[in-house]
C-alpha cells in the first residue's frame, strides 16, 4: 500500500515538472508536415522538446520571454509545400526558404507576418500569383522571389510596402503592367523584375522612387517610351531595360541622372538620335544602345565620358563619322560601332586608347587606311574591321605588342602582304582576311600558329603552294583559301590535317591528282575544291569522310565513273560534281542520300537512263541539275515525288518519251528546263508550265502544249513547207547553206587544232594582256553599271531573269536603276580549261569594234572575280533563235527567212573581217552554228 502511494506521488511530481512543446514549436511542426526532407536535415524537430530554439534553422530571442524571430532553412534540399500555418509565426522578422525545391502557391497568410523585415523565397518552384496580402508587410525591407514560376500581376498593394528597400523577382512568369503605386516607395533602392512577361509602359510615377539606384526591367515585353520622368531619379546608378519593345526616342532628360554608371537600352525599338546630354554623365562606365533603330551622328559630347569602359552602339542606323573625341576616353576597353552607316576614316585618335581590348567597326562604309598606331595598343586582343571600304596596307607590326586572338579585316580593299607577326604571342584564334587585294605568300609564322582555329584567306591574290605546315596545328578546324592564285599539287601529307572540319580551296590553280589520303580527314564536314585543275579519277579515300555534309568537286577534270561508294556519305546535304569529264551511269545509290538538298552533276558525260531512285531524295530542295550529259530514256515518274524541289534541269541530253504527269506533284518547283532533248507529247496541264519561257522546252521536236502552242497542228503545214523547199528560191538557200557549211568545216578544223593543244599552254586570265592587270576589268556604258548593280538587277542571276541560253553561257534581262533594260550574257565555265576566258576576250575585243545594223550592240563588259559578263542591247521582241524556232516560228515566210539569213551573213562577214584567227577559236563555231539553224526548217 505504501509502495503504491509512493509511485503515485512520483508520477504526479513528474507531471507537474514536465511542460508540453510551446505553441510556436507546435506551429513549426505543423509547417514541417508539408515538407519533404529526404536528407533528414530537420530530424531534430521533435515534439518532446519544450521549445524549438535548438532546432535546425530556428533562432529565438535570448530574453526571458524568448520567441522565434528567425526561420532560416536555405539550401537544405527541402521540397513540398508551405502550409498556411506559416501565418501563425507572427513574431518572425526573418524568413529564408531559398535554394530548395518548394512548390505550390505562396500562402496568403504570409500577410499576417506584420513584423517581417526579410523575406527570401528565391530559387524554388513556387507558382501562382504573388498574394496581394503581401501589402500588409509594412515593415518589409528586403523581398527576394526570383527564379520561381510565379505568374500574374504584381499586385497594386505592392505600393503599401513603405519600408521596402529591395525587391527582386526576376526570372518568373509575371505578367501585366507595372503598378503605378510603385511611386509610393520612397525608400526603394533596388527594383529588379527582369526576365518576366511584364507588358505595358513604364509608369511615369516611378519618379516617386527618389532613392532608386538599380532599375532592372530587362527581358520583358514593355512598350511605349522611356519616360522622361526617369531624369528625376538623381540616385539612379543602373538602368537595365534591354530586350523589351520600348519605342520612341531616348529622352534627353536622362542626362540629369548624373549618378548613372550603366545604361542598358539595347535590343529595343528606339529611334531618333543619341542625346547629346549623355555626355554629362561623368560617372558613366557602360553605355549599351545596340540593336535599335537609332540614327543621326554620334554626339561628340560623348568624349566627355571620362570614366567610360564599354561603349556599344552596334546594329543601329547611325551615320556620319566616328568622333575623334573618343580618343579622350582613356579608360575605354570596348568600342563596338559595327553594323551602322558610318563613313569617313578611322580616327587616328583611337590609337591613344591604351586600355582598349576590343574594337569592332565592321559593316560600315569606312574608308581610308587602318591607322598604323593600332599596332601599338598592348591590350588589344579583338580587332574587327570587316565589310568596309578600307584601303592601304595592314599595319606591318600588328601582333608584335598585343596578344591578338581575333582579327577580321575581310571584305575590304586592303593590299600588300599578310603581316608576319599576327601570332607572335601564340594567341590568335581567328584570322579572316577574306576578299581583299592581298598578295604574296602566307607567312610561315602564321602556318606555325598553334592557337589558330580558323584561317580564312579567300578571294585575294595570294600565291604559293598549299601550306602543309598548317596540318601540324592541332586546333585548326577551318582552312579557306578560295579564289586566289595558289598552285601545285595537294600532296599525301594532307593526311596530317586530321582536325579539319572545313577545307575550301576552290578557284585556284591546283593541279594533278587528288591524293586518296584525303580520306584520313575523318572530321571533314565541308570539302570544296571546285574550279581547279585536278585530274584523274575521284579517289575512293574521300568516301571515308563519312561526316561530310557539303562536297564540291565541280569544274575540274575528274574522269571515270562516279563510284558507288558515294552512297556511304549519308550525311551529305550538298553534292556538286558538275563540269568534269565523268562517264558511265549515274549510280542509283544516290537515292540513299536522304539529307541531300542540292544535287549538281550536270556538264559531264554521264550516259544511260536517269535512275528512278533519284525520286527517293525527299529532302532535295535547292536544285537537281542533270543537264549537259548524254542521258537517254524516259524521265522516271518517280521524279514527281520531289515535292520540295525548286529547280529541275534536265536540258541538253537525249531523253525521250513524255514529261511525266507526276510532275504535277512538284508543288515547290520554280524553274524547269528540259530543252534540247528528244521529248514528245503534250506538256502536262500545269499552271507552272503556262508561265514558263519557251526556252525551257525548245529543241524537242515532239513537245507541244502550254507555251509551245496547241498540239493539233494540221499535217498540211509540214507538207506545204516541203513543197516550198523545192522552189528555185529554196535551191538558192540550199546553195548558200552549202557554202556556209564548207566554211564551217574549215573553221571547225582550226578549232579542233587549238583545242587539242595541251591545257598548260593556255595562260590564266590574270596573265593575259587585256587592259590593265587588275582583278576587275570593266568597260561600262555611260550609266556606269557595276558588277553589284547587275547582281541586284538579276537577284544574283536568278533563273527567273533568264531570257536565253547558249553553248557558251546564259543571257539574263536586267533593268538598271536608270530604267534601261540590258541583256547580260554570263559566260559559262568551260570544262576543257580556260577557253571561256578566251571567248570572253575574243567577243569583247571583236564586238567592241563592230557597229553594224545586223549585229547586236555590245555596251560593255565586266570581269569580276572569275565571272565573265557581257552587256548587250536588249531585244524586246526576243532573240533570233526564238523568232526562228519558237512557238511563233511557223508564221515566218520562207522569203523572210532568206532575208534574215542574208542579213546575218552580212553581219557575220563584218565580224570575220575584224576578228583575227586566234579570236575565232572561242566564238566562230557558235556563230556558224547559229547561221545554220536560221535555215533549218522547224
Amino acid at each position: 500500500m505504501d509502495a503504491t502511494w509512493l509511485k503515485l506521488m512520483l508520477g504526479l511530481l513528474l507531471l507537474i515538472t514536465c511542460k508540453a512543446l510551446n505553441p510556436e514549436g507546435q506551429n513549426l511542426l505543423q509547417l514541417k508536415s508539408g515538407f519533404i526532407d529526404i536528407l533528414n536535415h530537420l530530424s531534430n524537430w521533435e515534439a518532446k522538446d519544450q521549445i524549438p530554439c535548438s532546432w535546425t534553422g530556428v533562432n529565438c530571442t535570448t530574453d526571458l520571454n524568448s520567441f522565434v524571430f528567425s526561420l532560416d532553412l536555405n539550401n537544405l534540399n527541402l521540397s513540398g509545400t508551405i502550409s498556411p500555418t506559416i501565418g501563425m509565426l507572427i513574431r518572425l522578422s526573418y524568413l529564408d526558404l531559398s535554394g530548395n525545391q518548394f512548390s505550390g502557391k505562396i500562402p496568403g497568410q504570409i500577410g499576417n507576418l506584420v513584423n517581417l523585415e526579410v523575406l527570401k523565397l528565391y530559387n524554388n518552384n513556387f507558382e501562382g500569383e504573388i498574394p496581394h496580402e503581401i501589402g500588409k508587410l509594412v515593415n518589409l525591407v528586403r523581398c527576394n522571389l526570383c527564379n520561381n514560376r510565379l505568374s500574374g500581376d504584381i499586385p497594386d498593394e505592392f505600393g503599401n510596402l513603405s519600408s521596402l528597400v529591395e525587391f527582386v523577382a526576376y526570372t518568373n512568369n509575371l505578367s501585366g503592367s507595372l503598378p503605378s503605386t510603385i511611386g509610393r516607395l520612397k525608400n526603394l533602392t533596388i527594383f529588379r523584375v527582369g526576365q518576366n512577361l511584364i507588358s505595358g509602359a513604364i509608369p511615369a510615377e516611378i519618379y516617386g522612387c527618389e532613392n532608386l539606384e538599380i532599375l532592372g526591367l530587362a527581358q520583358n515585353a514593355l512598350n511605349g517610351q522611356v519616360p522622361k520622368e526617369i531624369g528625376m531619379l538623381s540616385n539612379l546608378r543602373e538602368m537595365i531595360l534591354w530586350s523589351n519593345q520600348l519605342a520612341g526616342t531616348i529622352p534627353p532628360e536622362i542626362g540629369t541622372c548624373t549618378s548613372l554608371r550603366t545604361i542598358a537600352l539595347y535590343e529595343n525599338n528606339l529611334i531618333g538620335t543619341i542625346p547629346e546630354t549623355i555626355g554629362n554623365l561623368k560617372n558613366l562606365e557602360n553605355l549599351y544602345l545596340y540593336r535599335n533603330g537609332l540614327n543621326g551622328s554620334i554626339p561628340v559630347s560623348l568624349g566627355n565620358l571620362s570614366m567610360a569602359k564599354e561603349i556599344d552602339f552596334s546594329e543601329n542606323e547611325l551615320s556620319g563619322t566616328i568622333p575623334r573625341e573618343f580618343g579622350s576616353i582613356k579608360g575605354l576597353k570596348l568600342l563596338y560601332l559595327f553594323q551602322n552607316q558610318l563613313t569617313g576614316a578611322i580616327p587616328v585618335e583611337l590609337c591613344d586608347l591604351k586600355n582598349l581590348t576590343k574594337l569592332d567597326l565592321s559593316i560600315n562604309n569606312l574608308t581610308g587606311p587602318i591607322p598604323v598606331g593600332l599596332q601599338y595598343l598592348t591590350q588589344l586582343n579583338q580587332l574587327q574591321l570587316f565589310n568596309n571600304f578600307l584601303t592601304g596596307k595592314i599595319p606591318p607590326k600588328l601582333g608584335v605588342f598585343s596578344r591578338l586572338w581575333v582579327m577580321d579585316f575581310s571584305n575590304n580593299n586592303l593590299s600588300g602582304q599578310i603581316p608576319r607577326y599576327l601570332c607572335r604571342h601564340s594567341n590568335l584564334i581567328l584570322l579572316n582576311l577574306w576578299s581583299n587585294k592581298l598578295t604574296g605568300n602566307i607567312p610561315s609564322e602564321i602556318t606555325f600558329c598553334k592557337s589558330l582555329v580558323q584561317l580564312r584567306l579567300g578571294s585575294n591574290s595570294l600565291t604559293g603552294s598549299f601550306p602543309l605546315d598548317l596540318c601540324n596545328l592541332t586546333n585548326l578546324t577551318t582552312i579557306e583559301l578560295d579564289q586566289n592564285r595558289f598552285s601545285g599539287p595537294i600532296t599525301p601529307e594532307i593526311k596530317n590535317c586530321k582536325g579539319l572540319q572545313r577545307l575550301s580551296i576552290s578557284n585556284n590553280y591546283f593541279t594533278s591528282q587528288l591524293p586518296g589520303e584525303i580520306g584520313d580527314l575523318s572530321k571533314l564536314v565541308v570539302f570544296n575544291i571546285s574550279s581547279n585543275r585536278f585530274i584523274g579519277n575521284i579517289p575512293l579515300g574521300i568516301f571515308n569522310c563519312t561526316t561530310l555534309q557539303r562536297l564540291d568537286l565541280s569544274q575540274n577534270q575528274f574522269m571515270g565513273p562516279l563510284p558507288d561508294q558515294i552512297g556511304i556519305l549519308t550525311q551529305l546535304e550538298l553534292l556538286r560534281i558538275a563540269d568534269n569529264v565523268l562517264t558511265g551511269a549515274i549510280p542509283p545509290i544516290l537515292g540513299k542520300l536522304s539529307h541531300l538538298t542540292e544535287l549538281q552533276i550536270g556538264g559531264n558525260n554521264f550516259s544511260g537512263p536517269i535512275p528512278k531512285e533519284l525520286g527517293m531524295l525527299s529532302s532535295l530542295q535547292i536544285a537537281m541539275n542533270l543537264s549537259f550529259n548524254s542521258l537517254f530514256g524516259n524521265i522516271p515518274d518517280e521524279i514527281g515525288n520531289l515535292a520540295l524541289l525548286e529547280y529541275l534541269l534536265l536540258n541538253n541530253n537525249g531523253l525521250t518519251g513524255e514529261i511525266p504527269a507526276t510532275f504535277a506533284n512538284l508543288s515547290s518547283l520554280m524553274g524547269l528546263n528540259v530543252s534540247y532533248n528528244n521529248l514528245t507529247g503534250p506538256l502536262p496541264p500545269l499552271s507552272l508550265f503556262e508561265h514558263m519561257a519557251v526556252s525551257s522546252f525548245v529543241g524537242n521536236k515532239g513537245l507541244c502544249g502550254g507555251p509551245l502552242g496547241q498540239c493539233n497542228e494540221s499535217p498540211l503545214s509540214s507538207a506545204g513547207f516541203s513543197r516550198k523547199a523545192t522552189t528555185p528560191l529554196g535551191k538558192v538557200i540550199a546553195i548558200i547553206s552549202a557554202v556556209i557549211g564548207g566554211v564551217s568545216l574549215v573553221f571547225i578544223a582550226i578549232i579542233v587544232y587549238y583545242m587539242r593543244k595541251p591545257l598548260e599552254s593556255v595562260a590564266p586570265l590574270q596573265e593575259k594582256q587585256l587592259g590593265p592587270t587588275a582583278s576587275d576589268l570593266c568597260m561600262s556604258p555611260k550609266e556606269g553599271f557595276t558588277f553589284q548593280d547587275l547582281v541586284l538587277a538579276t537577284n544574283n542571276f536568278d533563273e527567273t531573269f533568264v531570257i536565253g541560253r547558249g553553248a557558251c553561257g546564259t543571257v539574263y534581262r536586267a533593268v538598271m536603276k536608270s530604267g534601261r533594260a540590258v541583256a547580260v550574257k554570263k559566260l559559262a565555265s568551260n570544262r576543257e580549261g580556260n577557253n571561256t576566258d578566251n571567248s570572253f576576250q575574243a567577243e569583247i575585243l571583236t564586238l567592241g569594234k563592230i557597229r553594224h545594223r545586223n549585229i547586236v550592240k555590245l555596251y560593255g563588259f565586266i570581269y569580276h572575280q572569275g565571272s565573265n559578263l557581257l552587256l548587250y542591247e536588249y531585244m524586246a521582241r526576243g532573240s533570233l533563235g526564238e523568232l526562228l524556232h519558237g512557238s511563233d516560228s511557223s508564221t515566218l515566210q520562207w522569203e523572210t527567212r532568206f532575208k534574215i539569213a542574208l542579213g546575218a551573213a552580212e553581219g557575220y562577214h563584218t565580224y570575220t573581217m575584224i576578228a583575227s584567227q586566234e579570236l575565232f577559236i572561242g566564238i566562230l563555231s557558235q556563230t556558224i552554228f547559229c547561221l545554220m539553224r536560221i535555215l533549218r526548217p522547224m
